[in-house]
């Protein structure tokens, strides 16, 4: 209840003045102490007080963004929405400079154009100093007339977005608002009647210049000086709006710059990506032919293996054949034996024997065996 708005309270630029505010700013205003204890049950005459009270301004400030006593008081005026003559009289008061600047913001974020201009360019010529607060937590010097120049030309101030209001020659093309005039303006006629007393009590070879001098207006002069200023504002907008279309641009060229980057940086991973694809192709390649020349290795040596295993075999058949032959001729009874026959056969298989031996038909590798049996009838000697 004590964070709603005024239910009388008009609409501001179509929409709730609260509004005016940012949501984040606002909640931190409702969360501090000083709009709680402070500003709780404020009315147009009692806010008064408590603006005689400020002895700096600014917005947030710390790491936690706390809001100052001038903004929470800036929050409650565009809830209870004070009259227009009282703002205005804020603006007029020369006693307290806090209570003119809190006057002449909240006139910036709720009135007109013509009004913004109206009240706020005769504060112009207000230098007095300001303690303003910094977002750091410091405190920086200031001058009213520094502040109404920035509420004038700048689009945010103390951590608002100012409402955007129209060019001052704007306004004065289309006659809503009359030309500036200078404070100074009864100085510089008071010099130039000065200078014009100068000229007429000269010598005669000025009388020229001061043909010229006379011919002069100065109402025509005045209109020549706010025609500067109008053409200075102008250019000063020109060169604002210049300045944020080029910062754009350069936002933009950076994003494509970025952009570029990272399409390159895709494209270098993809390709190493493929390199390292091709490598462990290759990898897979060697390991499954060094894989296949042990597999055919092992192979061969197996059969090798397998072959010596037989021919050692039938070395061993052979080898315990002879030995059986052998043990039966020695085992025959003396009495079976037929005495001189059988000892005149043994020496011919001795003889026998000992040829086979030489031909090398005995050989233990049949293969070498055979070879050596044909090389015995054709007559060559036999391999050993």
């Amino acid at each position: 209840m004590a964070n709603r708005t005024d239910p009388a309270a008009k609409s501001i630029r179509g929409t709730n003045p609260q509004n005016l505010v940012e949501k984040i700013l606002r909640s931190k205003i409702y969360q501090n102490t000083y709009w709680k204890e402070q500003c709780f049950g404020l009315t147009a005459e009692t806010l008064v007080d408590k603006a005689m009270e400020l002895d700096h301004l600014g917005g947030t400030h710390g790491g936690n963004r706390k809001p100052t006593p001038f903004m929470c008081l800036v929050m409650k005026m565009l809830q209870i929405q004070p009259e227009k003559e009282i703002v205005i009289e804020f603006i007029k008061n020369d006693d307290y400079k806090y209570v003119r600047i809190l006057g002449a913001f909240y006139l910036r974020l709720t009135g007109t154009d013509v009004d913004v201009y109206r009240y706020l360019e005769p504060l112009y010529n207000d230098y007095r100093k300001l303690r303003q607060k910094l977002p750091e937590g410091r405190f920086s010097l200031t001058h009213v007339d520094e502040v109404i120049d920035e509420l004038l030309t700048k689009d945010y101030s103390c951590d608002i977005a100012l409402p955007r209001i129209k060019k001052r020659w704007t306004l004065e093309s289309i006659g809503s608002l009359e030309p500036r005039q200078s404070v100074l303006e009864d100085d510089f006629e008071e010099e130039e009647e000065k200078e014009e007393n100068d000229q007429l009590d000269g010598f005669e070879d000025g009388a020229r210049e001061k043909q010229d001098y006379r011919g002069r207006s100065p109402v025509r002069e005045r209109d020549r000086d706010r025609r500067r200023d109008r053409d200075r504002y102008r250019d000063r907008d020109y060169d604002r709006d210049y300045d944020r279309d080029r910062g754009r641009g350069r936002e933009r060229d950076r994003d494509r710059e970025r952009d570029r980057d990272r399409d390159r940086d895709r494209d270098r991973y993809r390709l190493r990506d493929e390199k390292e694809y091709g490598r462990d192709r290759e990898r897979e390649r060697e390991w499954e032919g060094r894989e296949r020349e042990r597999r055919d290795r092992d192979r061969g040596r197996r059969r090798s293996h397998s072959r010596s295993r037989s021919r050692s075999r039938d070395r061993k058949e052979h080898e315990s054949g002879e030995h059986r032959k052998r043990h039966a001729r020695s085992s025959t009874s003396p009495r079976r034996r037929d005495g001189p026959e059988d000892t005149r056969e043994e020496p011919k298989k001795k003889k026998e024997r000992k040829e086979k031996k030489d031909d090398g038909t005995d050989h233990p590798d049949p293969e070498i065996a055979a070879a050596n049996k044909l090389r015995a009838s054709l007559g060559l000697k036999p391999l050993k």
